[in-house]
C-alpha cells in the first residue's frame, strides 16, 4: 500500500515531562511505555499495546479486568475515572497494602 506508515505497536512521541525507560507517559490522548529514558521535549519510543507492570496507586486493591486510568499529575495509574485518561484493563489482581504499587496492564491502545 502506498499509504501504509508502520505497524503502530510503537510510536515516536515528544517527551512531555523527563521519562526512564518503563514509564508512563501521556501525549494528548496517546499514552504509552517509555522504551527508554528522554528528556522533557526529547524524542522517544513509546510502546502503545502489550502488557506491562506500571506504577500505581498503594492502598488501591484491583480486579481482573477492571477499568485502568493514568493519573498524568501524579504519573501513576488508578481505578479512579475523575480526571484520568482510561489506558486499558488490569489482568492481575493486586492487593491493597500500601506497599502495592505496582499493577500489570494491557494497554488499549485504541484512542
Amino acid at each position: 500500500m502506498k499509504t501504509y506508515v508502520q505497524p503502530g505497536n510503537t510510536i515516536t512521541l515528544t517527551a512531555p515531562y523527563a521519562v526512564a525507560s518503563g514509564d508512563g507517559l501521556l501525549v494528548g490522548s496517546i499514552f504509552g511505555i517509555a522504551a527508554g529514558a528522554a528528556a522533557l521535549g526529547e524524542p522517544v519510543e513509546a510502546a502503545l499495546v502489550g502488557v506491562f507492570d506500571i506504577i500505581k496507586v498503594g492502598s488501591q486493591a484491583w480486579t481482573v479486568g477492571a477499568k485502568v486510568y493514568w493519573d498524568d499529575t501524579n504519573k501513576r495509574c488508578t481505578t479512579v475515572a475523575t480526571d484520568n485518561t482510561l489506558i486499558g484493563v488490569a489482568v492481575e489482581a493486586v492487593a491493597s497494602g500500601a506497599g502495592d504499587t505496582i499493577g500489570r496492564v494491557r494497554l488499549n491502545a485504541a484512542f
